[in-house]
């Protein structure tokens, strides 16, 4: 009859027939009544005395089976898959394999502890090699005055280059570079020990110094301060629309939108003013003034949206909606002539009829005008106060001696009628003087035509409704032409 053999949950491991062996597992298993099974059974008994000793593990293990390793003198189980330490840490230079996890493992070369997580070896102590000697925290305890005080220090090849601490105080045992321990990190001082990198924050800044250790590393005194005036060599730029703002109530504001740029004086009602230094006295070059909306140019209280003080060029063409009200002169620097392109100047635009012209200025007080009489209805000239009609040619007549005190123009045969003419004397005619062309008073001329007192010898005189011709007459003679 066959044995069953089964394993302690139940699971055959083999089933061996009557007077067979069975090697299957790391044991010599036999059938019944099989010969000789007394010395098999004698080396079971041994193999499981000593756990299998060997140098090499079971062949046929089993899940559970011991195994005592003869050449790192371990007992080892078999998990399944690989014989693993029992218990116990293992010291050797190299890390040991086929390890579970909780296993530890001593590196004999650098005298460090390690555990294994199931996956890795994990160093549990210390964080330096015996090599590389006292290296990283150290819990130290320091008499000070105050009592005893536990600190953090930072070794480096076994020299201590921080303490940390909770309090400050004074140590009464010397600890080198260590003359006082201040509450948090304190650097030794004979090393020269500084932070190097980056910090968000520090309670202190050196200024004393302002030379650079390198273009990166700057010197504190080199930084501008927040608290008092300071001055920098360099630009400074403000790489965000939110741009510059100025005052304790953030009065003035620089800021940009779309490239547009805005200098803003954000308090209500207050001014905006640009001042320069002219020869030592400072003016104010541009008042905006908040409260009324006005701009002065070189004046501090503009009155007018607009208030310049001083003279204005402008270049290029000027557009003014509205009036224009000048209370001094108007000059042309370019010309002795101002020219207008328009056809006509109007004067006096919406306001009650009223005398209007031009005046020319001159020596005298009393200046030259010409202007137009609204009461008379007619345009006006003269000077010193005495005006009179400037004349047109619709106005002067061609018959003195019907429109009497009017100026004469000649009709369109070029004459020219008066009642009479008043000449005064303006020469005198000799008889034997041929040569004298002045025009001789009115009595000299009736003497001169009267025949009974001949003139310039026996000129001869006559009257006649034609012109003369060319035939007529002798030099000296007088000819008269009447109307018809």
């Amino acid at each position: 009859m066959a044995y069953t053999i089964n394993k302690t949950d139940g699971t055959v491991v083999a089933t061996i027939t009557d007077g067979t062996l069975d090697n299957t597992t790391s044991l010599t298993l036999f059938g019944k009544s099989y010969s000789g099974f007394g010395e098999l059974l004698n080396e079971n008994l041994v193999k499981l005395l000593e756990n299998q000793a060997s140098t090499s593990a079971p062949t046929a293990p089993l899940k559970g089976e011991l195994w005592y390793d003869a050449t790192t003198n371990q007992i080892k189980v078999y998990n399944g898959t690989n014989f693993t330490p029992l218990a116990g840490a293992q010291y050797q230079s190299s890390e040991p394999s086929n390890a579970s996890a909780g296993d530890l493992w001593t590196d004999s070369d650098d005298d460090q502890l390690y555990v294994y997580t199931g996956s890795a070896w994990l160093l549990v102590g210390p964080v330096y090699t015996k090599g590389q000697t006292l290296s990283g925290w150290k819990i130290e305890t320091l008499a000070s005055s105050g009592g005893d005080k536990v600190v953090s220090s930072m070794y480096a090849g076994n020299t201590r280059v921080a303490i940390l601490s909770k309090e400050t105080f004074t140590p009464t045992v010397s600890q080198s570079g260590f003359s006082q321990i201040k509450a948090g990190l304190t650097l030794n001082s004979t090393l020269g020990a500084v932070f190097e990198g980056s910090t968000t924050s520090s309670t202190h800044v050196d200024v004393s110094s302002t030379s650079n250790t390198s273009a990166s590393v700057i010197a504190g005194g080199n930084f501008l301060r927040a608290d008092a005036a300071d001055t920098t060599t360099g630009a400074i730029t403000v790489d965000a629309d939110g741009g510059v703002i100025i005052g304790d109530a953030q009065e003035l504001s620089i800021t940009v939108s779309s490239n547009d740029v805005t200098v803003a004086q954000t308090s209500q009602d207050k001014d905006l003013s640009f001042t320069v230094n002219d020869g030592g006295s400072t003016k104010t070059a541009l008042k905006i003034d908040g409260s009324e909306a006005r701009v002065g140019i070189f004046n501090s209280t503009p009155t007018v949206p607009l208030d310049v003080t001083g003279e204005t060029k402008i270049t290029g063409n000027v557009t003014i909606v509205g009036n224009l009200n000048i209370s001094g002169e108007y000059n042309s620097s370019s010309s002795a002539i101002s020219t207008y392109d328009d056809a006509f100047i109007k004067l006096n635009n919406g306001n009650s009829e009223t005398d209007s012209g031009m005046i020319v200025e001159t020596s005298d007080s009393d200046d030259a005008r010409i202007f137009y009489d609204v009461s008379e209805n007619f345009w006006t000239a003269g000077h010193g106060g005495s005006y009179s009609q400037v004349i047109r040619l619709a106005d002067a007549v061609t018959d003195g001696n019907a429109s009497k005190e009017k100026v004469l123009k000649t009709d369109s045969n070029g004459r020219v009628v008066a009642t009479d003419f008043a000449l005064a004397a303006v020469g005198s005619i000799a008889t034997s003087d041929t040569t004298v062309t002045d025009v001789a008073s009115t009595g000299a001329v009736v003497a001169l035509i009267n025949s009974e007192q001949p003139k310039w010898g026996s000129s001869a005189k006559t009257v006649s409704t034609a012109n003369p011709t060319s035939g007529d007459g002798a030099n000296g003679d007088f000819w008269f032409v009447r109307e018809a």
